[in-house]
């Protein structure tokens, strides 16, 4: 590996051959009962009775988690790899601190309340062997469209979708590379146009749920499931496909993207739900983080409060510039200052650049 460029962390994900799925259901099986054999312990000794005191707290961390299981995968016969079981208790520890719980959900492993298929692995349990990625003592076959031979795995887990199909994801370190655009870009995400960019160019709402909406509510009336789970499966594919191509594209053309820090969470509790979580505006911005990260663009997000009412020529609040709700359908304004006629999402765009700017003369990291 050449040492003059830094390295970056990657997760790659591709399809396992369909043949290998009952191994993996029944891994993710023993993972489940890892699992839940972790939760009962933390639910169990979570609190100890002390005299005259009543009972206290005892928060019981991974490594005293693995000690207490640590022949779990013996007394079970369990097949899977050793650092699955290690992994999967070092995740119930990290997610019982995140929720600030003790006892976690149990995972189903059958039933229409089964959780999906779960295998986590460590660094050094997969290795790639004669084509195929060798996990456990078994040979996986893979469609690898990375070139997988040419990458040194570290850890990461095979997981399973709602159509039952399973996937290999594994991170894997690449060489960082340098963008070898130097535009700069700020960019409004909307509705009407899922992204407008401060130079004029737009991603154009899809309508990938909406188009399939009539498909989707009949088939679920017929009970048909598996083509519910195809059609939403189609949706998911049709959405992040554009997404891709959009944000693979700013990445190589640009040097600095500033994106406003509109949130779907909030917007989806309203009217608007539908095409607030069909634009998929958190994922556009996940993507053009990490790519960035991998082309040493920089990429940052700014509050973009009053950008739609700023005038990005005269900086004014004029009270032709649209406001609230209310202004929602006017697309196109003439600030009553200097006279300048505004697209509504294109002058939104620039403002958010011009904050990016502002972050960056202020010494504010970007990220």
């Amino acid at each position: 590996m050449d040492n003059s460029k830094a390295s970056i962390l990657r997760t790659l994900s591709v399809r396992v051959r369909d043949k290998h799925s009952a191994i993996l259901s029944r891994m993710a099986f023993e993972a489940n009962q890892v699992w839940n054999a972790a939760n009962k312990e933390t639910a169990t000794w979570c609190y100890i009775p002390v005299p005259e005191v009543g009972y206290i707290r005892n928060p019981i961390g991974a490594f005293e988690l693995q000690k207490q299981l640590k022949g779990i995968r013996e007394e079970q016969g369990f097949i899977i790899h050793s650092t699955t079981v290690q992994e999967v208790i070092a995740v119930h520890a990290k997610s019982r601190k995140q929720f600030r719980k003790d006892k976690l959900r149990w995972r189903v492993s059958g039933g229409v309340r089964r959780s999906l298929g779960w295998v986590p692995f460590k660094s050094g349990a997969v290795s790639w062997k004669n084509g195929q990625a060798y996990f456990a003592g078994y040979y996986f076959k893979v469609w690898d469209s990375y070139g997988l031979s040419g990458y040194r795995f570290r850890s990461g887990s095979f997981s399973e979708d709602a159509r039952g199909r399973w996937y290999l994801n594994i991170i894997v370190e690449l060489l960082e590379q340098t963008g070898v655009g130097s535009g700069q870009v700020g960019i409004d995400l909307g509705l009407k146009d899922t992204a407008t960019c401060s130079n004029g160019e737009k991603l154009q709402r899809g309508g990938f749920y909406r188009d399939s909406e009539q498909k989707l509510a009949k088939a679920q009336r017929a009970r048909q499931k598996k083509r519910v789970k195809n059609i939403h499966a189609k949706i998911k594919n049709r959405r992040k496909d554009a997404l891709h191509k959009f944000s693979t594209r700013l990445v190589k053309d640009n040097a600095l993207i500033v994106v406003g820090n509109v949130s779907s969470s909030g917007l989806a509790k309203t009217k608007m739900a539908k095409s607030v979580l069909d634009a998929g505006w958190a994922i556009l911005k996940t993507q053009l983080d990490y790519k960035s990260k991998g082309m040493r663009v920089v990429f940052m997000v700014v509050d973009e409060k009053y950008t739609t009412q700023t005038c990005s020529c005269c900086g004014s609040i004029s009270d032709s510039s649209p406001k609230g709700r209310a202004g929602l359908r006017i697309r196109e304004w003439t600030c009553a200052r200097c006279g300048t006629l505004h697209d509504r999402d294109i002058n939104a765009a620039r403002n958010i650049l011009a904050a990016g700017h502002g972050r960056l003369a202020g010494g504010i990291p970007g990220r």
